[in-house]
């Protein structure tokens, strides 16, 4: 009698937070996170959060709240820097897809949405597609349609949101992200026109985009280092 198959291994989903200065905000953040993903029980979920130039102590607090939170791990940087530090999480990741999340933003409903899907290797969380609730304020909006236009007007990518919530096939992440340059604000951005340059599969998926809390960000000052930024991108791709 032959033996019987081996039962399939669960998909298993790595999912990257980078974060600085977040020691009052954190731990109850990241309670809320885990409450969500106990809901889905379909994969196996690890969570590597990218504590990156903190000078309060976030990353103690998320050391010990790791002690008794299975799945939860800590990677340090010492320097400042959002995009390298998802660069980081996503190549110190082992998961068959990627997902990158902020720390006052994510959903364990996008999360197994999306890693269930068999016809993408790219899920994005957009802010502009049909059928999504974009809740925050107008100014903040217009920001995005005009990253949007820029994305383009240099880049001719027909994605329509690089920002927020994704995720991304475990071969997209091998194939692309080590030849991502841009940190700070645009390392995801980059990573998605790459795989959309190289023939994967993007889909993307209306959101309920609701702020959690005040922008820590000045996105007037952003714009300069922005739109420098895309131009670097467009040269790097030819």
């Amino acid at each position: 009698m032959p033996s019987p198959m081996p039962p399939h291994a669960p998909t298993t989903v790595s999912v990257v937070i980078p974060v600085h200065n977040e020691a009052s905000y954190v731990e109850g953040a990241l309670t809320r996170l885990f409450d969500q993903l106990a809901a889905v029980d379909s994969v196996a979920v690890e969570v590597l959060v990218v504590e990156n130039g903190s000078t309060d102590d976030t990353a103690a607090r998320i050391t010990r709240m790791a002690e008794h939170t299975p799945g939860l791990s800590l990677l340090h940087l010492d320097t400042p820097d959002y995009g390298a530090a998802m660069r980081a999480g996503f190549l110190g990741t082992t998961g068959d897809w990627v997902v990158n999340f902020d720390i006052d933003y994510f959903s364990g409903e996008f999360l197994a949405g999306a890693v269930a899907r068999d016809d993408a290797d790219v899920v994005l969380a957009s802010k502009r597609a049909p059928g999504s609730d974009d809740r925050r304020s107008r100014f903040r909006k217009l920001a995005t349609w005009g990253f949007n236009l820029l994305l383009r007007t240099i880049l001719d990518s027909r994605v329509s949101d690089t920002h927020g919530m994704k995720a991304i096939r475990r071969t997209v992440v091998d194939g692309v992200a080590r030849g991502v340059v841009s940190t700070k604000d645009l390392f995801d951005t980059e990573l998605v026109i790459r795989a959309e340059r190289a023939g994967f599969r993007i889909v993307e998926v209306p959101v309920t985009v609701e702020e959690q809390r005040q922008s820590r960000s000045n996105l007037i000052r952003r714009i300069p280092r922005t739109v420098r930024g895309l131009w670097r991108i467009r040269r790097s791709l030819r």
